[in-house]
């Protein structure tokens, strides 16, 4: 929906009244309790730092490609309370954060990419379904959704693009009449349906699920166990902790959003914080007016975009549009509120669903994720190739995390696999410069994001430069 299309009436933040500021995710009574802090020495062959969706996909492929290998994973909070827990459970088979992106940066290789994007999709199915991970996994697809008349033009030149690549398999363009018969709103002229390529889940429980499945095959779990420093210990690395102290042979790094232990990777990587919002769950006559027989996860197809899809409860998930870059790059609890911007996805909302007027929302809650210049993870080595890491993911780890932990014990295991000689794996994106730099160029492209929203996506001289200069900033 276009900046313009927020309703000026105030009665529609009363909707927000009795929304808790929390994720809706993890107010879970059911949630599991904590692993014991580290105290002491450990020592093993593999320390995964990190207990987001990107460290416990690499302990858990770990053991799985190697059952006697010692796996320790170590989490500075408490597993999946981060961005894993956060997010809006979108599963993408995409690596590339969307096959536009892909194909602008590595045509070369983008059958192969969309390949294994595909492949790394059903290897999480799979995998959900081998450990019995309850997280309500559903194969919907989803739905690119056209609200502009010139998106309807772009979302038609890209299926056209897509065709002629030999890449729509499972796509299908949607006029209007099509995508309203899908879900009922007004604002919808056109949509693009991946039948295929996303699947809708609990994000927080399929972290709790890879956790307890981490547990089960032996890796030795530690949360509330920050990770302080990385150094060179023998023929392998020491990380120190609170309250000791971990020597292990090899180090994966899963850390996105928060400051690398390896300090030459923290200038790829900036956070931005995203918001959403979650509606009490649809009665059956609100689920009748917006439709929505297929639960395909949306998202609409502007720079300040949105995304929505229905929980398994039938509430309905609301949140994108303003992505908010604190100054100098800093991950802050209190950035994690912000009420300026769920009054906009309020009235947003209601643009959108005007035929749900008078619901309310019960959660509003934000977090930080990690972008980088080209919108998709990079990856790399240090001390030697004795420790690796990934990041960059820039919202889409649901799903590309996997594969981003294929590619780490790749790395580590000093093996050459389809996945270590992909130009995506073997460069790095253009680093971010230091601030003020860094703040003003962000905020120049957002503004000029917006612009192009309100003036028939239109690029202007700024973003077309970004363009030429391979920085994207296309979402």
């Amino acid at each position: 929906m276009a900046p313009g299309a927020m309703s000026s009436s105030t009665d529609r933040t009363k909707s927000l009244a009795g929304a808790r500021p929390v994720p809706y995710w993890l107010d879970d009574p059911g949630r599991p309790r904590p692993e014991p802090a580290l105290t002491g020495a450990d020592t093993c062959d593999l320390l995964v730092v990190g207990g987001g969706y990107s460290g416990l996909w690499t302990a858990l492929e770990a053991k799985e490609r190697d059952p006697q290998r010692d796996v320790v994973l170590v989490e500075g909070r408490e597993v999946g309370w981060a961005a894993s827990g956060r997010n809006g459970g979108f599963c993408a088979a995409s690596l590339t954060h969307g096959l536009s992106n892909g194909l602008s940066r590595w045509p070369d290789e983008i059958h192969r990419l969309e390949d294994l994007g595909a492949r790394n999709l059903d290897a999480i199915e799979r995998a959900v379904a081998r450990h019995g991970i309850a997280c309500d996994f559903e194969r919907t697809g989803g739905i690119d959704v056209a609200t502009e008349p010139h998106q309807v033009r772009e979302l038609r030149e890209h299926h056209t693009r897509m065709r002629r690549a030999g890449l729509a398999d499972g796509v299908e363009y949607l006029d209007a009449d099509a995508v309203r018969a899908q879900v009922a709103s007004p604002t919808f002229r056109a949509g693009l349906w991946d039948r295929r390529g996303v699947a809708m889940l609990n994000p927080a429980a399929l972290a709790w699920g890879l956790k307890r499945a981490c547990l089960t095959l032996g890796v030795r779990v530690y949360e509330h166990t920050p990770a302080l420093t990385l150094t060179p210990h023998g023929a392998g690395m020491a990380v120190r902790t609170p309250y000791g102290q971990v020597r292990a042979r090899r180090v994966a790094l899963g850390t996105n959003v928060f400051p690398s232990l390896v300090r030459r990777a923290r200038a790829y990587t900036v956070p931005v914080y995203d918001y959403a919002l979650m509606t009490e769950p649809l009665g059956a006559a609100q689920l009748a007016a917006v439709g929505w027989q297929g639960r395909q996860g949306l998202g609409d197809s502007a720079n300040r975009f949105h995304y929505f899809r229905l929980s398994a409860d039938n509430r309905i998930l609301w949140g994108g549009y303003d992505a908010v870059y604190p100054y100098g790059g800093r991950v802050r609890a209190e950035y994690d509120d912000r009420p300026e911007t769920y009054a906009k996805l309020a009235g947003h909302f209601f643009t959108c669903f005007p035929q749900l007027e008078g619901i309310r929302f019960t959660h509003a809650w934000g977090g930080a994720i990690d972008t980088c210049s080209r919108f998709s993870a990079f990856f790399g080595t240090a001390h030697r190739g004795r420790v690796a890491y990934a990041a960059g993911y820039t919202g889409l780890g649901v799903g590309a995390t996997r594969f981003g932990a294929e590619v780490m014990l790749d790395l580590l295991a000093g093996q050459r696999t389809e996945r270590t000689e992909l130009e995506m794996v073997r460069r790095k994106p253009v680093p971010f410069p230091p601030e003020p730099f860094a703040w003003t160029g962000i905020a120049l492209t957002k503004w000029s994001l917006a612009r192009a929203d309100t003036h028939g996506g239109r690029r202007n001289l700024w973003l077309r430069t970004m363009d030429r200069l391979g920085l994207g900033f296309d979402s």
